[in-house]
Formats: structure tokens, C-alpha cells, sequence
């Protein structure tokens, strides 16, 4: 589903943020993504919803090949992503529902289908009688379901999570853990970039780890996928097709 090949990247021709970067993450797995602040896990975060693009090396996610992928294909991939922001990045002028409405509206939905989908979602994440609050009357972990909430309104195939636990105090954090937990038991593949160790140690799942933007832990010889074969088909027919697009 998401394949990283000798990734590097840098700023400016002299700072490498990603240094040779390789590994690949198979559908439906819930992974962390670790390291220190400043060791690269944002930007690889950012890599795979391709906000940055390679200096270097190829990210593939989800069909989409970064080498040949175009601005103008980037809705089509970012659909099929939803991404949790440690800083909420919420509208304090709108309540929850149309916090959660907005991201689903972009895609040109129905206002029933928006209605059924923001009222499901917010039910999952346990906000149904919060509909009509607004972020300034939320506590931290109730904004933070909220942007989880907008995240999973369009069934992302990979719901990113940047540090979603970071400023929130230790009980918080358990608890939207056990719902990424839950939105993982869905089929929806969860990466979640955190530093938190006693988090980490209390889940039992793979690992990427970085430091100072190289990988050190959970490289391809971790665990391969079942279908490598076919996913690699699957990724060069798809960058045949954008190839195509490109040369016309």
C-alpha cells in the first residue's frame, strides 16, 4: 500500500530532512512511527500525502507514483488519506458539525450523504452530543476526536496521526488510542508518529523508528507483504497510465 525506495530529502541542497529512506507499510497494519522531535517523522508523514516530494527515491501510496503523480492528481490521493493534526488545525468559527462537514463536502458529496456521513462518524467517535458545541467550548480530547472524526468522514484506505496524543494528559491519550485502535479493526491502515515510549511499549506493533532522518528500525526485512508481487504490478501499470498522461 505504501512503499518507500532509497528516499532522501533535502532543503536547500545542504540540510537532509530523509537520508536513503526504504521500507514499506502493507494494508490494514497499525504502525508507529517514532524517534525524536527532529528526527524526519513529519516530514515522512508529509511525504506520503505528498506535501514534499523526493529529492531523491520514489514514494509510492496507493497507486499514486511520486515521480510522475501531478498537482493536479493530488485530490485523488489525499482522498483516500485522512490526517490527524497534533495542533487540531480546527475552524473555531464553525461547531463540530461543520468542522467534520467540510472535509466531505471538498469532495462534491450530497448534503444527505453529508448529513448521514458526519452524524455516523461523529457517533463513532463518541461526540454525537456535541454536535452544535463549538471548539472553544471542547476540551483537548474531545477537539482532537474532532479532527478524527473529519479525518475518517471519507473512509480513508491510511489515516495518518502526527503526535495525536502529544498534548494531551495520560488518560486522553489512552483513550484516543483505543480509538485509532478501533478505526484499525475497520480495515483502515493507521500510522501514528509519536514519542511517547510508554504508549509504544504498551502496543504491540511494528515500529519504523528515525533518527536524524535516517532509518534505524523497522526496515523491509521486518515483515513482507502477502501480495508483494501484485502490489508492484498494480504500482507500475498505474505509473504507466500517469506516464502516459504526462507524455500527452
Amino acid at each position: 500500500m505504501i512503499r518507500f525506495s532509497h528516499v532522501t530529502k533535502q532543503y536547500d541542497g545542504q540540510f537532509t530532512a530523509l537520508n536513503n529512506v526504504t521500507f514499506f507499510i502493507d494494508k490494514g497494519e497499525f504502525l508507529f512511527l517514532t524517534g525524536a522531535s527532529g528526527a524526519g517523522k513529519t516530514t515522512l508523514l508529509k511525504h506520503i500525502y505528498m506535501e514534499e516530494i523526493p529529492s531523491s527515491g520514489q514514494v509510492f501510496v496507493c497507486g499514486h507514483d511520486s515521480k510522475y503523480t501531478k498537482k493536479k492528481h493530488l485530490p485523488y490521493l489525499r482522498r483516500k488519506l485522512g490526517i490527524v493534526f497534533q495542533d487540531f488545525r480546527l475552524l473555531f468559527d464553525r461547531d463540530v458539525f461543520e468542522n467534520v462537514a467540510f472535509a466531505i463536502r471538498a469532495t462534491g458529496a450530497s448534503e444527505r450523504k453529508v448529513k448521514r456521513k458526519v452524524f455516523e462518524v461523529l457517533a463513532q467517535t463518541g461526540l454525537s452530543h456535541k454536535v452544535s458545541y463549538f471548539p472553544s467550548q471542547l476540551s483537548g480530547g474531545e477537539q482532537q476526536r474532532v479532527c478524527i472524526a473529519r479525518a475518517i468522514v471519507n473512509d480513508p484506505w491510511v489515516l495518518l496521526a502526527d503526535e495525536p496524543t502529544g498534548n494531551l494528559d495520560i488518560d486522553v491519550s489512552r483513550e484516543i488510542m483505543d480509538l485509532l485502535q478501533q478505526i484499525n479493526t475497520w480495515g483502515t491502515t493507521v500510522i501514528m508518529a509519536t514519542h511517547d515510549l510508554q504508549l509504544i511499549e504498551s502496543r504491540h506493533y511494528r515500529q519504523i523508528e528515525l533518527s536524524r532522518g535516517s532509518l534505524v528500525g523497522g526496515s523491509d526485512s521486518t515483515v513482507k507483504p502477502k501480495a508483494w508481487g501484485m502490489k508492484l504490478e498494480s504500482e507500475n501499470i498505474y505509473t504507466a497510465v500517469q506516464r502516459t498522461g504526462t507524455n500527452a
